[in-house]
């Protein structure tokens, strides 16, 4: 999350109303179109610089019968994959047998990297990382594959079927944006194999790197994608729209999102205990979701993870897992408690293996978005002995708050009045929105008084510390400015916090946040460096002194641009020179040692 001053936490504590409006205004977004004749607004890239910053590579994985799933081709193809990369993505690039989807199905997965590799690309990357939204950042341990999965009827195949996926690999949790991708990409790779395949890659190789914020114009296989990624600046719960303008004739596709599933539509059959499942996500509970196919799976899971947003989930998550899983065992034994993870699976066999989980949510065949599913208990646990058993919510959790029951009404009304499907899942979205920001406003507000005061911070000292996070002294807080003051609902909030505090998520939250304020700190104290006189200040200092000043300095300059620190324009640069002429007062043969460039 951006930080934010105690004035702006206060505004937002003052002002709960506007949640009202917040998913229907449309803030304007920066456009710029940018396409390979824009290569000025990045570095000197080398080929496959670009292509690297959207995906790491593109597999094709087919069936052998001798063999199984097997990875036929890379490509590029000097992309790297270990061995239990590609036995990970062979296994998840297919849906199980059990789910009989014939035809073209897209999903996704998720699996660790086996291993940290360290890319020439890495801090170029990070740049872009900075502005974008937590839950937008790039995953730093784990692959996304995004497959588009084809099984169709073939008398000439000894099996029967022709089956194939087309899978893309990346880092980036752009959902919406890859299967939008796939559907252009894989089509035409069924008809004309590998030399689309180049195409398509060398096309992406002349895309800008994704920069949050901005608009893209996107050319891939003689088509012209427009996309906005999100920025962190942006204000939760407005539309940033992307818009076709008159001078789009190139353009055929205009994504409004590149992440967001259909909430409504992923959360109908289990609709009766959406706030349920809201509380079960953001305190980190072990979650099974068991679908009849990998694309309802992946959906559900990513809609359970967003449905926290702006806060980000923290723990593992697995949209589609299987038996051949390298995690299976690690997640299935009975020796420990259920891990904090949400698992997507379709195989009958998890029935049993993960009849100890403690929450369990079984759907149907998806309904269509304008369908509601019928009244439904939370079902006891032990009802959860078959492949039979119906959809539904297997736990014996107690939510710590009262159920919404005007938010149920409110859409059941909308599929009694025919609403359009995204109005519905508008509706849903804004409602999870206002519930996550009512609980995280108090502590936002709480962690912001534990900044240091400005007058503090003295340039020739290092920056004060931030106060530690005391819960007693945030339950107390909760009394005068809780989210009473944002929320209708009544039950335990305090109970729902404690629970929270303990939860991988608030710990994911508070370390970025301290992180954020310790880099604000930082940031100041190098502007008050900066209005410092530094010349009036060497004249009381020996040479020995002057020279530690200027290692100092340049140690603080260097802190500064690896960590991209939040400084205002022109501060480096005010510093830079500061530097330059403190050297310049020493006598040559030192300027010529400062000189030199730090060895790494």
């Amino acid at each position: 999350m951006a930080l934010q001053g105690q004035e702006e936490i206060e505004e937002q504590m003052e002002e709960p109303e506007d949640f009202q409006e917040q998913d229907v205004s449309i803030s304007p977004a920066e456009e710029l179109r940018i396409g390979p004749e824009d290569e000025d607004s990045d570095p000197v890239l080398l080929p496959w610089d670009r292509f690297s910053a959207w995906l790491h590579c593109i597999c094709v994985v087919g069936f052998d019968l001798e063999l199984g799933q097997a990875v036929e081709v890379i490509y590029p193809h000097h992309s790297k994959l270990t061995e239990k990369e590609k036995t990970s993505i062979c296994y998840l690039s297919f849906p199980d047998s059990n789910s009989g989807c014939l035809g073209d199905t897209q999903f996704c997965f998720r699996f660790r990297q086996a291993s940290s590799r360290k890319s020439s690309l890495a801090c170029f990357l990070d740049h872009f990382d900075r502005d974008a939204p937590v839950c937008l950042k790039r995953d730093q341990g784990h692959y996304y594959g995004y497959v588009y999965f084809r099984q169709v009827r073939d008398k000439s195949l000894k099996r029967g079927y022709f089956q194939k996926s087309l899978v893309l690999i990346s880092k980036l949790p752009y959902v919406t944006f890859f299967h939008s991708l796939l559907k252009l990409i894989a089509p035409e790779y069924f008809e004309k194999q590998e030399p689309c395949l180049e195409a398509a890659c060398n096309d992406i190789d002349r895309w800008s790197t994704p920069y949050p914020g901005k608009i893209l114009t996107l050319p891939i296989m003689g088509v012209v994608m427009k996309v906005r990624i999100p920025a962190c600046y942006d204000k939760p719960g407005t539309s940033q729209l992307v818009q076709s303008t008159q001078n789009d004739t190139l353009v055929s596709i205009v994504l409004p999102t590149i992440h967001e599933v259909d909430l409504f539509r992923c959360f109908c059959p289990v609709f009766f205990h959406i706030q349920m499942l809201w509380e079960l996500v953001l305190l980190g509970e072990a979650l099974v979701v068991m679908a009849p196919s990998p694309a309802e799976s992946s959906d559900t899971v990513l809609a359970l993870v967003g449905c926290i947003s702006p806060l980000r989930y923290c723990s593992d998550f697995r949209p589609y897992f299987t038996i051949h899983d390298s995690e299976f065992k690690e997640y299935t034994t009975r020796t420990q408690a259920p891990p904090s993870v949400i698992l997507g699976v379709t195989n009958p066999f998890f029935a049993k293996t993960l009849q100890h989980w403690p929450h369990i949510i079984r759907i149907g065949d998806m309904k269509q978005a304008g369908e509601m599913a019928k009244q439904m208990k939370v079902k006891k646990l032990k009802n959860l002995k078959t492949l039979d058993s119906k959809p539904g919510v297997y736990s014996a959790y107690k939510p710590f708050l009262n159920r919404d029951e005007d938010i149920i009404k409110q859409l059941q009304k909308g599929v009694q009045q025919k609403r359009p499907s995204a109005a519905q899942n508008a509706i849903l979205r804004r409602y999870f929105l206002e519930l996550t920001q009512s609980f995280i406003i108090p502590l936002e507000r709480y962690v912001a008084s534990l900044m240091p005061l400005q007058k503090s911070i003295s340039p020739w000292k290092s920056p004060p510390q931030l106060r530690p996070f005391s819960q007693e002294e945030f339950m107390k807080s909760l009394e005068k400015a809780g989210p009473q003051l944002t929320s209708r609902l009544k039950g335990d909030w305090i109970g729902l916090y404690r629970q929270f505090l303990k939860c991988p998520n608030f710990d994911g939250w508070f370390r970025n946040r301290r992180k954020e304020m310790t880099q604000k700190l930082e940031a100041l104290h190098l502007e008050f460096l900066c209005e410092e006189d530094l010349q009036l200040r060497i004249q009381k200092h020996t040479e020995v002194e002057i020279v530690d000043l200027v290692l100092k300095l340049k140690d603080k300059l260097a802190q500064a641009e690896r960590e991209q620190l939040p400084v205002q324009p022109g501060t480096l640069t005010k510093l830079q020179t500061h530097i330059e002429s403190v050297i310049l007062s020493l006598p040559e043969d030192l300027q010529g040692i400062l000189h030199k460039p730090a060895t790494p």
